[in-house]
């Protein structure tokens, strides 16, 4: 696509007043989730003050946008997109040092695994907190009064759904006594005044972390940040949305992805898909109500899987949960409804927010959501690893050749660091998913994948090609088959077969490809991605600090999340520096150099 002035095209947009708020800028930003971070003052996880040491680093790296992962409150299996609520915000992130009576607690929590977050600190700060609640005199308070007037659609219904998951022992909403789990009136009326005190306290937290997140938001629009946040497309299955209004959702059906090359069956979420006829019926409230609260803390907002607004992979829900994503449906099931469907949708979206609206738009997205996102003026995403010519060249795009309308990065928080990707994934297949196309066709997997993958630089479920498996003729002989038959192998192994190579020549590198990734060969792909066109660009802190070999071992263990998987080292990892030395540390004028050099400033 010809360079576009993109200013002048994007004031013509529908997202015009959200652009004119953000500024049209070419810039630079840090993905920093705050549970990864942690300073002299934190509680074994990052708080709401530490984003203000945060902010001190994007400014000091010259990083004029902070993008933190969702900051919804979560369940059990602390995932930040299976969140308990689409308002209330996760109490472990409160600042324990606005409170003087808690000067000098500290608990054993943070004592331990160092490289992951235990996330016991969240009952213990609870604990504490509840001291101070129970300390307080709320009588007068009239801003927490305030704030339960302005909150009053989400507010009291999430204090009312926390009691009552004690009082049932943590069960989900859908295994409740009956007069509860159905909303009695007259019995929730009841738990309330029984309940009032505890319930209150759900609401004061909510109240604390409302201020919290408000100033340290003045603090980085002071020091001329901007904070991009993150909104789930969806929300749990067991949350106070579902809860107070199951008319917007359709719970037979649980959402996920269809099966793509890195996902051989596919993923299943478990959050229950929308109801967007019902969602009209009440004129978008629950929607607009939604983006109203995050636009209290958020300069740009991110909308998780935007596909999912044109058409969302459905599982019927008692489909078993080993098939993952393999028998669902896309909702709405006729292709030609999906266009005017999230045109809907990403309407109402930008109508009715300041904030600036970007886009997930990764995996197989039909043209009419990428023509929509253009259209509309809405950034998508360029990750790195994916921006390629996939039909002809199978190679990797150069800088100008990146969308200018696209927030590039090197890595996602659902994918491995970069150096990981290089060593373990450049160049390879899904082991899974080659194994599932070898039983279709009656390939014998066991015997051609000897033939055609080097054991020896295979891990993590990831086939490494042979490198004498260098033409599509050879990869014919092995299989045994005519190109007519097996088209899809034939397009999976020019896309991968020989991807360090490729983009080893592309950097400009010279001598042999590296096996493992140098602090070098990291930071001349970083440079490439900051030297795009792409109007935004927005790098893992992780990724960052690889430039300084500052994780030590296997990168692959570096990960904030591995999909489709529930363990407790998603969504945990922890920086193996505190923020004060990450502050002090040399790397941080190379990251700036790195920046205003292209003119991210």
């Amino acid at each position: 696509m010809p360079e576009l002035n993109l200013e002048n095209y994007l004031s013509k947009s529908i997202s015009a007043d959200n652009w004119k708020n953000a500024g049209f800028k070419k810039c630079a930003g840090v993905l920093f989730p705050l549970f990864t971070a942690y300073s002299k003052d934190s509680f074994g996880i990052g708080d709401l003050g530490d984003l203000k040491l945060i902010v001190d680093w994007a400014k000091l790296t010259a990083n004029s946008i902070l993008q933190l992962l969702p900051m919804n409150e979560v369940g059990p299996v602390f995932c930040p997109y299976d969140a308990l609520s689409s308002f209330a915000l996760e109490p472990a992130y409160i600042c324990l040092k606005d409170f003087p009576e808690l000067a000098g607690k500290r608990f054993s929590s943070i004592l331990g695994d160092t490289t992951h977050v235990d996330y016991a600190v969240k009952d213990e700060k609870l604990r504490l907190l509840w001291d101070v609640y129970l300390a307080q005199d709320l009588s007068e308070a009239s801003d927490f009064e305030e704030f339960q007037l302005k909150n009053a659609y989400w507010l009291a219904d999430f204090a009312l759904f926390k009691e009552l998951k004690n009082y049932h022992q943590g069960k989900p909403w859908y295994e409740w006594e009956e007069k509860f789990k159905n909303r009695f009136q007259e019995a929730l009326q009841e738990f309330q005044q029984d309940n009032i005190e505890k319930i209150t306290f759900w609401m004061w937290l909510q109240w604390v972390l409302f201020k919290q997140f408000k100033e340290a938001g003045a603090y980085a629009l002071k020091n001329n940040i901007l904070i991009k946040g993150d909104l789930p497309v969806l929300v749990s299955r067991d949350s106070t949305d579902v809860w107070s209004h199951p008319g917007f959702f359709k719970l037979e059906f649980a959402a996920g992805a269809p099966p793509d090359m890195y996902c051989s069956k596919g993923q299943r979420w478990g959050m229950p898909t929308y109801n967007w006829e019902n969602i009209a019926k009440d004129n978008y409230r629950y929607i607009k109500e939604k983006l109203g609260y995050a636009q209290e803390f958020y300069n740009i907002l991110r909308i998780d899987h935007v596909v999912g607004l044109f058409r969302i992979w459905s599982i019927p829900y008692s489909d078993l949960e080993e098939n993952h994503g393999l028998n669902g449906v896309f909702d709405p099931f006729d292709e030609q409804l999906w266009c005017q469907h999230g045109r809907v949708i990403l309407s109402i979206l930008v109508q009715n927010t300041k904030m600036l609206l970007c886009a997930e738009d990764l995996g197989v997205i039909p043209k009419c959501c990428t023509d929509t996102l253009f259209e509309f003026g809405i950034p998508g995403n360029d990750v790195q690893r994916w921006v390629k010519d996939w039909s002809t060249l199978h190679d990797f795009l150069m800088p100008g050749e990146y969308r200018q309308l696209a927030v590039t990065m090197l890595s996602t928080h659902d994918t491995t660091n970069w150096k990981a990707w290089w060593q373990y994934e450049a160049g390879t297949v899904d082991e899974g998913l080659f194994m599932r196309k070898c039983n279709e066709r009656k390939i014998d997997f066991a015997k051609v994948s000897l033939k055609l993958f080097d054991a020896n630089l295979s891990f993590y479920g990831r086939l490494r090609w042979k490198k004498e498996i260098d033409s599509v003729d050879k990869l014919l002989w092995e299989l045994g088959r005519r190109k007519e038959e097996v088209g899809d192998f034939v397009e999976l192994y020019k896309n991968t077969y020989g991807e360090k190579e490729k983009l080893w020549k592309l950097l400009d590198c010279s001598g042999e490809t590296e096996e493992e990734a140098s602090v070098e060969l990291l930071a001349k792909v970083m440079q490439f991605v900051l030297s795009s066109r792409a109007i935004f660009c927005i790098n893992l802190i992780s990724d960052y600090l690889g430039m300084a070999d500052i994780f030590k071992g296997d990168p692959y263990q570096y990960r904030v999340n591995v999909p489709g998987t529930i363990s407790p080292k998603n969504w945990s990892l922890r920086l193996p520096l505190s923020l004060e030395e990450l502050l002090a540390h040399p790397l941080n004028q190379q990251i700036r150099k790195m920046i205003t050099d292209p003119g991210r400033i």
